[in-house]
């Protein structure tokens, strides 16, 4: 079912009609069947790359191929309207029966059709969103072999398309392809009975360089002209100048009533008849619009629920300008009534816009009263954001409300610093007596620049002042709140937050993964990393019936969820994660998710051996922390900065790294050191100097000094932090000469219980040695088949060689072949899913799946579920 906040365009999902006496073309890249990935069209306004991939679809289509075609808009920017449509593409080409609830599930969904089908995605300069971009760039490292896209843009898009160019999967459309011959320009210039000499056709071929729009420009003009040799040798200049001198002649040509209409509907982005007769009221608005339409006056139509077109943006421009020059034009009441006529049919987004255009902030006022709090439930901060931003400053005062919720807008937008300066101050302290609502958002802004014992004492004021006028300002106080707590190592205070908020915003799905993301933190910091996961993916899945936004939560539960993936050895899945989630996390300025993200990206990039790309990632990651006077974010990138040196053999420059990190004094002082943060759990200065000095410095030092540091760790309940001390300690005593396989057996046990892969495989190179011997003299032994298949995993990730290693110890594989739909249920159960989450994925009853179970544990002679799994991976059935 269509989600109510997104009209259902069929006008999107269908390519444009063909125009009368069209020329069948056949451009290179798009003439022949090939295997690439991705086909870009790519040329400047007016070539003709919405009909070159018109009639390419047409024609896969006639030849039986499955295809899908979407039209994109600025309004696609909104994550949730992209996946909705993306999902109606899906449908079309059968490959779900429904629209998918989020993006992963899109993914997810495409990646595993095995049939071959071709998208084809027109007007992508239209896309400008970071997380919409993420998720494109996701879906065509995705694609599955037979899957293409074909996308039509005016600019190299921000796809990540260079690896694909020099992998061979990018086919390139432009300009030298889409240009007409000089044998189609006589062809199109027969079919419109324009008549012209040889040589005059030449030099108009000539002049008009096989741009389509300016030929059919031409061929307007020539219809209405008698000297069509002195026009076609006049003709000279850049597109747009040409573009703007044969709309200048068409226009001329058109009756009074046309021209009139033509000007006065320019101001409008999107014609429809009603809020065009607002404009121009003695005119019959749909006869008008169909008859433009009809004889091809540059209008395309997008829409048929109200009938709606648009005007060709050079064309729009150009009688604009027409519109501005003339005496006494009325450019701001033309606005006025455009803003009048979306309001009386119940749409706010053209009537506030049109309302600032008119420059009546007044009335821009007056709608932004009545919508803005429904915007901001919606998580449409960035449009608020953007609309404040155009507004006077004095037409907000005396708007209270609205000033708060302008300020709240730019935190979630533009950041801590310059909200802070929208102020009119340098510091998020409270003003005295300030109310709850205002305190609520300094706590917000105080604890986005990290100094969280002035958000924890700012907070404790609003939250005594509760409830206040916002009830947007209360939920996200509470969470706040709840968060902060966790941060000073308060849990208890913070659980209670935290029903506190489910009790009072309980069909919220922003407090629903609000409260599972950093639940699953709490499982983190305590070593449950099997439990975390599950619930980061809850909290993931929990907002796919919400706008897919930064306020809506995705960024916070999306990062961690890329990293339950990475810590699972599950790399393509986490990058796939990133894709979507790390740039709204950079936007929202969220520190932690900031620095994991892009260590996450660092590691994944060293590991691919692209140490460039890791590099550059963590010099992007200091910028922020600069930019945006986040200390911390900055340690971050010399800390892994570091391990990038340190795994090199670079001592020195990792040294350096590691005192430029300990340098850097923390927001809150040293009171940092204490606090629960998720980024620095793992990776602080301490840490990383424990494990130098185990590496390169004094190894039987820094021995000792880990076992302390994990005893005192597990004292505090940070057993996830005292398993890696764990390792550091087992490292520098195997360095120092010590025997250590007898320390490493424990944590292994342990790490394997918990799901830790990574927290072991991202100490390699130092620990391959130790790692070595262990499973040298593990080799043979009987044992727990679960335990046995973790040690095969660190030995296959770590490439260590063992002499003895064949291929005798794997399992007989099942006598009676696994179906593919149990295939699927232990695809499922390593994922983590419980019984009655594989049901719903599967839409099967609970007692279905629990009989596939059965039949999966006697094909592979398993005793639970967790033995199933592990035997399946070690004979390749899944990953």
């Amino acid at each position: 079912m269509t989600p109510a906040h997104i009209p259902r365009l069929t006008t999107k999902l269908t390519p444009p009609a063909a125009a009368p006496h069209q020329l069948t073309r056949h451009p290179a890249g798009l003439d022949a069947p090939t295997a690439a990935r991705v086909v870009l069209v790519r040329a400047p306004a007016g070539f003709g790359k919405s009909t070159a991939m018109m009639q390419c679809h047409r024609a896969l289509e006639a030849r039986g191929q499955t295809v899908a075609w979407l039209t994109l808009d600025a309004l696609d920017n909104d994550l949730s309207r992209f996946l909705h449509y993306l999902g109606e593409m899906m449908v079309q080409a059968g490959i779900a029966s429904a629209p998918p609830r989020s993006p992963v599930e899109a993914v997810d969904a495409i990646a595993a059709h095995p049939s071959a089908f071709t998208f084809f995605m027109d007007e992508l300069d239209t896309l400008r969103d970071a997380g919409v971009l993420g998720l494109l760039r996701e879906l065509i490292e995705r694609l599955p072999r037979g899957g293409q896209l074909v996308v039509g843009c005016r600019g190299w898009p921000d796809l990540g398309l260079g690896r694909l160019r020099a992998r061979g999967q990018l086919v390139e459309v432009g300009p030298a392809q889409l240009r007409f011959s000089l044998e189609e320009t006589r062809a199109f210039l027969r079919n419109r009975d324009a008549q012209l000499p040889e040589h005059a056709l030449v030099t108009l071929h000539n002049r008009c360089e096989g741009w389509a729009t300016g030929l059919w420009l031409a061929s307007l003009a020539l219809q209405r002209r008698r000297d069509t040799v002195a026009l076609a040798e006049s003709f000279s200049g850049s597109d747009q100048a040409l573009a703007e001198y044969l709309a200048e002649d068409v226009l001329a040509h058109e009756p009074p009533e046309v021209r009139e209409f033509l000007l006065r509907t320019s101001v409008l982005k999107q014609l429809t008849a009603p809020v065009c007769a607002a404009l121009c009221p003695q005119t019959d608005c749909a006869a008008m619009l169909e008859h433009l339409a009809t004889h091809g006056v540059f209008l395309t139509r997008i829409g048929d629920a109200p009938p709606t077109w648009r005007y060709h943006s050079l064309f729009a421009s150009f009688l604009h300008a027409r519109l501005a020059q003339q005496p006494g034009a009325q450019v701001r009441e033309l606005h006025a009534a455009a803003s009048h006529a979306y309001e009386a049919e119940g749409r706010p987004v053209p009537a506030i816009d049109h309302a600032i255009l008119a420059q009546d902030h007044a009335r821009a006022i007056a709608l932004l009263a009545a919508h803005a709090e429904a915007f901001v439930e919606q998580g449409r901060l960035r449009l608020l954001d953007r609309w404040f931003q155009a507004v006077s400053p004095a037409a907000l005062q005396g708007h209270e409300r609205l000033t708060h919720l302008a300020l709240w807008a730019a935190c979630f937008t533009r950041g801590p610093i310059e909200t802070l300066a929208q102020m009119g101050c340098g510091d998020a302290r409270p003003a005295e007596g300030e109310a709850a609502h205002y305190l609520a958002l300094r706590a917000m802004l105080l604890a986005l620049q990290d100094r969280y014992a002035d958000a924890y004492a700012v907070g404790q004021q609003a939250l005594a002042a509760l409830p206040s006028e916002l009830p947007f300002a209360d939920s996200a106080l509470l969470n706040l709140m709840a968060n902060i707590s966790s941060v000073l190592g308060h849990t208890d205070e913070s659980r209670r937050l935290l029903g506190v908020a489910r009790s009072r915003f309980g069909g919220s799905t922003f407090n629903r993964m609000y409260a599972e993301s950093l639940e699953g933190m709490f499982d983190l910091f305590e070593g449950r990393m099997r439990q975390a996961t599950a619930r980061f993916r809850i909290a993931v899945e929990s907002t796919h019936q919400a706008t897919f936004n930064q306020s809506h939560g995705n960024a916070w539960a999306g990062v961690l969820y890329a990293y339950a993936m990475y810590e699972a050895n599950r790399l393509e899945k986490a990058d796939h994660l990133l894709n979507i989630y790390l740039p709204m996390a950079r936007d929202v300025g969220l520190p932690d998710h900031m620095i994991l993200g892009h260590a996450l990206r660092t590691r994944l990039a060293f590991a691919a051996g692209d140490v460039d790309s890791a590099l550059h990632t963590l010099t992007e990651l200091e910028h922020l922390g600069h930019l945006r006077h986040l200390p911390r974010v900055v340690a971050a990138a010399h800390l892994e900065r570091a391990r990038i040196f340190m795994q090199q053999g670079n001592s020195r420059a990792a040294q350096d790294e590691l005192r430029r990190a300990s340098a850097i004094p923390p927001c809150d002082g040293g009171a940092q050191d204490g606090y629960r943060l998720l980024a620095q759990d793992l990776e602080y200065p301490a840490l990383a100097q424990l494990r130098w000095d185990a590496c390169f410095g004094d190894a039987l030092a820094a021995a000792g000094d880990a076992a302390a540091e994990a005893t005192a760790a597990e004292r505090a309940g940070r057993y996830r932090r005292a398993l890696k001390l764990r390792l550091i300690h087992a490292l520098a005593e195997h360095r120092a000469g010590r025997p250590a396989t007898a320390l490493l057996e424990p944590l292994l046990q342990t790490a394997c219980r918990e799901g830790f892969v990574r927290l072991v495989l991202d100490e390699a190179p130092w620990i391959t040695p130790l790692l070595a011997a262990y499973l040298a003299a593990m080799q043979g032994g009987e044992g727990d088949p679960i335990y046995a298949e973790y040690l095969r995993q660190l030995q296959a990730s770590a490439h260590i060689a063992l002499d003895a290693d064949s291929a005798q110890d794997m399992p007989a594989p099942p006598a009676e072949p696994l179906t593919r739909k149990e295939l699927h249920v232990l695809q499922l159960l390593a994922e983590g899913y419980s019984n009655s989450a594989i049901a719903e994925k599967m839409v099967v009853a609970d007692t279905t799946v629990r009989t596939h179970l059965r039949h999966i544990n006697a094909k592979l002679g398993a005793g639970s579920r967790t033995q199933a799994v592990a035997l399946a991976r070690r004979l390749r059935l899944i990953p």
